[in-house]
């Protein structure tokens, strides 16, 4: 039978073998020092350069607000009308353009704040101007989403929009809202 510091021994010369590094209780950020941007991993970079959701609209999506994206893998499902795929597929591309266009605006803001500190330029002013913009811009991005989740539910009409509730596993709470009739 193993016991306990065998495990961990087994383990990190598992880990070793296979390449894992090494991971130091006091030194958690090593190895991040290399990243593209340090304040993001590399698929939050990527997330926000393809314009991807990231659950920035989870708040809608939770409460009976379909996003775009799901509504059009749903689309057969929902019996969607040639004209509610066209506004959708359309609403889809005109968020997407527009999220992909504020990532590459955050992550380049990400980047700079991250030079501020590598070039030695750091200020309280700077951390603070480029801080605030990247907040600015990260809630830009997140009324972005929720937005294109109104105008989702708008074009659905209740049904559907309780179909796609019961399809996404959330148990239909949409019909419970007030909204526009159709």
């Amino acid at each position: 039978m193993l016991r306990v510091g065998s495990v961990l021994v087994l383990a990190a010369a598992l880990g070793a073998a296979i390449g894992w590094p090494a991971a130091r209780a006091d030194a958690p950020y090593a190895g991040l020092e290399q990243s593209r941007v340090k304040a993001l991993s590399a698929e939050q970079v990527d997330d926000l350069l393809r314009g991807r959701g990231m659950g920035l609209g989870l708040p809608a999506e939770l409460s009976g607000y379909p996003g775009p994206r799901h509504v059009l893998d749903l689309a057969d499902r929902l019996g969607l009308t040639q004209e509610q795929r066209r506004e959708t597929e359309r609403l889809f591309r005109e968020m997407q353009t527009r999220a992909v266009a504020l990532g590459e605006r955050i992550v380049a803001g990400e980047a700079g704040l991250d030079a501020l500190f590598s070039g030695g330029h750091a200020t309280d002013a700077a951390i603070r101007g480029a801080t605030l913009e990247l907040g600015r811009l990260q809630g830009e991005l997140r009324a972005l989403h929720l937005g294109y989740h109104v105008a989702m539910r708008d074009l659905l009409t209740p049904g559907q929009t309780a179909a796609y509730q019961e399809l996404r596993g959330y148990g239909g709470h949409a019909s419970r809202h007030r909204r526009r009739s159709h």
